[in-house]
């Protein structure tokens, strides 16, 4: 037993995920990410997540990467003043509905959390998002809401696309991803982004058609993008939307 024990491997201590830096009196809280081939520390801020991540070299230690964040402490607090703030799904909010603007207005309802109401007035029609109940549970149910939405309009978009195809999606997933606005796996499944919802329709049309492609060529080829072209027409205008207006969608919620 003695010797068992001897021979044992002490489990590593997992390395921290984050090293927190001091500027006066605010503090941040900074992910690290290790790139294999990086040669240099790097500090980058983004407006999805409002934070700054720092990329370092594979073999650099902790201590060196902190001391790097620390000297640009100020630097990261400037950029992150700057960026615009988060729109939280609640009451007095207004939010992108399929591309259009469209406010978040409290209801009182026994029967429905969250609702999208219709009103027309001197031949104007206008969307809301009703919710109802009290403060606290307006953002998840406002998330609901977008969620049923993106899967409805999801599944049809994939239905009509893969019956053109005659091909046949495993299964869809809703995700709240940062990198990527859809993915389909090799068995499959696609996986989208449930904030597609907030875009125009020919945008999350075109990333349906994106993914479905993928069914009949798992690459990004000319034989590919001649599929993708061929269920969405309107390729090049939602792309160019979605490098233009796509990182605005993650502000809100």
């Amino acid at each position: 037993m003695l010797q068992l024990f001897r021979n044992r491997t002490a489990t590593p201590t997992p390395e921290p995920a984050f090293i927190d830096i001091q500027h006066g009196a605010r503090r941040y809280r900074i992910p690290i990410k290790r790139v294999n081939g990086a040669r240099r520390f790097t500090l980058r801020v983004r407006a999805a997540t409002l934070d700054a991540v720092l990329t370092m070299p594979k073999g650099s230690s902790l201590r060196a990467a902190k001391s790097f964040a620390e000297r640009h402490a100020e630097w990261v607090g400037t950029r992150l003043d700057v960026l615009p703030r988060k729109i939280p799904l609640a009451a007095g909010s207004v939010i992108p509905l399929r591309g259009v603007p469209v406010s978040i207005v409290a209801r009182k309802s026994l029967r429905a959390a969250a609702w999208i109401e219709e009103t027309s007035a001197s031949g104007r029609t206008e969307n809301f998002i009703c919710v109802s109940g009290d403060p606290e549970q307006q953002h998840k149910r406002v998330l609901d809401l977008l969620r049923r939405e993106a899967r409805r309009d999801l599944e049809a978009a994939v239905l009509r696309h893969t019956a053109t195809l005659g091909k046949t999606a495993r299964r869809i997933t809703l995700r709240d991803t940062r990198s990527r606005w859809g993915s389909c796996t090799s068995q499959g499944s696609l996986n989208f982004s449930w904030r597609l919802i907030m875009a125009p329709p020919h945008v999350l049309d075109y990333l349906a058609a994106h993914e479905v492609a993928h069914l009949a060529h798992m690459d990004h080829s000319p034989a590919y993008w001649a599929v993708a072209a061929r269920l969405a027409p309107a390729l090049a205008n939602a792309e160019a939307w979605l490098k233009q207006n796509g990182a605005s969608l993650h502000l809100y919620g």
